[in-house]
């Protein structure tokens, strides 16, 4: 038989497909399981669009199915509170399920645990905690955003087996392989801006856009952190003359107070691409929180590391990380895992 930890992996799976989509709310998954059967699942599409649970009764429904005595699986404790959608208690109580089982609390502490208490009110039997580190996986971009009012961080580092992101001159920007950039696409997907230095920006005159397969993704902020104006750019840079010109921003200043005026706007995750001193930066002032590597199967040598800043004093002061995933992706190698706090 299939246990709860079995139906909360399929829900968990559901609310993957929203990461990236969903600021300023969580990605979020639900499945209805009734008889042994799922007969409805869904994930949250958007904010402002109805909650994963919302969705799990339509597509029950759609299915024939009715949810009366059913068990719903939730990532996130279901919302019990009118927002911009109805409140996924009183949805889940109308439709007559009689047990709801989620993954973790809700990180907003004015909601967190509320929805023990009005579902058993309406005799529902509830349980949380089921695969909790997964959830808070889930939602940690959210929960950084609720918890210390800043964006979830990631850095993305290309660079050679010797640490450097140096190219010989007249050789193009790229040291990893076609695998390697295909699946940078995936990681713009997963985040709600990009953030760079004007320095990369004047040097490669990236696009920062999303080029992936989602089609329902919108194209991410593109946040370039110089003292210059405009970052001291070319009229043509693709930042400043493309179709999503309206979107480039220049950050000044304290990139911490930066970083915390972009999540009272909405923006709960950031892809930093940038050179070392501006990811040494952000190090040094305990900004990242998720860090992605990619070795490429050469040494290039030079000044141009991938990693700058003051560095550790000691080996006790490391970075270090946790969840920590290797991957080959082509001939390059990934190394993907959250900052140890």
């Amino acid at each position: 038989m299939m246990m709860d930890e079995d139906w909360m992996r399929i829900a968990i799976a559901e609310g993957r497909l929203g990461v990236g989509l969903t600021a300023p709310n969580p990605p979020v998954g639900a499945v209805l399981v009734k008889g042994g059967k799922v007969i409805g699942k869904g994930w949250h599409r958007r904010a402002g669009q109805p909650h994963a649970e919302v969705e799990a009764l339509r597509d029950a429904a759609a299915n024939g199915q009715d949810p009366a005595g059913a068990t719903a699986y939730v990532t996130l404790e279901p919302c019990s509170t009118v927002g911009r959608t109805p409140a996924c208690t009183s949805g889940l109580t109308q439709a007559g399920v009689k047990r709801v089982v989620w993954s973790c609390e809700d990180p907003n502490p004015a909601h967190a645990g509320r929805a023990h208490e009005v579902l058993r009110a309406a005799g529902i039997e509830t349980l949380s905690g089921v695969l909790e580190e997964e959830g808070k996986h889930l939602i940690r971009a959210f929960a950084m955003v609720q918890r210390v009012g800043r964006p979830w961080v990631m850095v993305k580092t290309a660079m050679s087996l010797d640490g450097r992101i140096t190219r010989p001159p007249g050789e193009g920007q790229w040291l990893t392989g076609p695998e390697a950039r295909a699946e940078v696409q995936v990681l713009r997907g997963e985040v709600d801006a990009i953030l760079t230095s004007g320095r990369t920006a004047r040097a490669d005159n990236p696009q920062l856009t999303y080029r992936g397969e989602r089609a329902e993704k919108k194209q991410p902020l593109r946040l370039v952190v110089s003292r210059r104006e405009k970052a001291g750019l070319e009229s043509s840079a693709y930042l400043l003359a493309d179709e999503f010109a309206g979107l480039t921003r220049f950050l000044e200043g304290s990139l911490r107070d930066s970083l915390k005026e972009l999540a009272v706007e909405g923006v709960q995750s950031i892809l930093v691409e940038a050179g070392g001193e501006l990811v040494g930066h952000l190090f040094d002032e305990g900004l990242v929180d998720e860090y992605v590597a990619y070795f490429a199967p050469m040494v290039c040598g030079g000044s141009d590391c991938g990693v700058g800043g003051r560095g550790a004093a000691s080996l006790g002061d490391t970075v270090k990380l946790d969840r920590v995933e290797y991957a080959r992706v082509g001939e390059d190698v990934r190394v993907r895992g959250l900052v140890r706090r």
